[in-house]
């Protein structure tokens, strides 16, 4: 009576142990191609990813760019030999289940990481159509330097005055760019003033001689004098010129051309002017 019991127990596990047994059996050979699927989806990631970086390397030199990129194409392919495994393994609505979640987790970590993800996307922009160059002097948001590294997070200068500014790469994106660089001329303002008593025209030519006897000018750009206002005790004037570069800054530049005009105006007997101001003194003498 017992010993019934106990067979009519066993004989129904026997029974799903034997049909378990039958369909891991039949299942193995599913098994194996997807793991051979995987294999060659894998290799074929990797071989894919180096072309893409290849390719990308010759096109753009933003290093952080070609790799991500690169690791994106190398993670895409092999999810798509994921995909195409668990597709062998009858896993179909486990991959309904997997494309789903990250179409969610992919939206709320845009929501969660919104400054993140635009930087990244302008960063990429950036590199892809070089507004700027590692070594371009620029102006933007505010700030004047030497770019010193471009990212796809942020952009590093060189302020000139011995610290690293780093801009979010969608404030360069978005914002007006100066590029100092791009030319490889930049333009130099001198002003100046005269007195009243010195022939202009003499004036005009002095300085024009001088300025366009400078080794760094440009070959190509003219040199543009004016005067520009009757001032209170001078005739004031600019005087305009296209530099190289390569040769030297405009700071540099600048203090190159305001020594020689001073001092060609001092051979020739031409007056700079310094500004005069009325002081007012007043002693006090003390009673006794």
């Amino acid at each position: 009576m017992i010993l019934t019991q106990i067979l009519k127990i066993i004989d129904p596990i026997g029974t799903k142990l034997e049909r378990w047994y039958d369909a891991g059996v039949g299942f193995i050979p599913n098994v194996i191609i997807a793991i051979l699927v995987l294999i060659a989806f894998r290799y074929t990631a990797s071989y894919i990813s180096n072309l893409v970086s290849k390719l990308l390397g010759k096109a753009s030199h933003n290093v952080a760019l070609v790799s991500l990129i690169s690791a994106i194409t190398k993670i895409a392919v092999f999810a798509v030999g994921l995909f195409f495994a668990l597709g062998i393994l009858g896993l179909d609505k486990t991959v309904t289940s997997l494309l789903a979640g990250a179409g969610v987790l992919a939206l709320a970590l845009g929501f969660a990481f919104q400054d993140l993800t635009t930087n990244f996307i302008s960063g990429a922009f950036i590199a892809i159509q070089r507004p700027i160059a590692v070594g371009d002097i620029i102006e933007t948001n505010g700030y004047t330097g030497r770019v010193k590294s471009i990212g796809l997070r942020s952009v590093k200068l060189d302020n000139f005055a011995g610290q690293m500014v780093e801009l979010p790469s969608k404030d360069i994106f978005q914002k007006p760019i100066v590029n100092f660089t791009h030319s490889g001329e930049r333009r130099v303002s001198i002003e100046c003033g005269v007195s009243y008593q010195d022939d202009l025209k003499k004036v005009e030519n002095l300085t024009l001689e001088t300025i366009k006897s400078l080794n760094f000018l440009s070959a190509i750009r003219p040199v543009e004098f004016n005067f520009t206002k009757f001032g209170e005790n001078s005739v004031d004037f600019q005087v305009l010129f296209w530099i190289d570069q390569i040769k030297t800054g405009p700071g540099a530049a600048k203090s190159t051309g305001m020594m020689a005009i001073k001092s060609k105006f001092d051979e020739h007997g031409i007056t700079i002017p310094f500004p005069v101001r009325n002081q007012d003194v007043t002693t006090q003498v003390a009673k006794e």
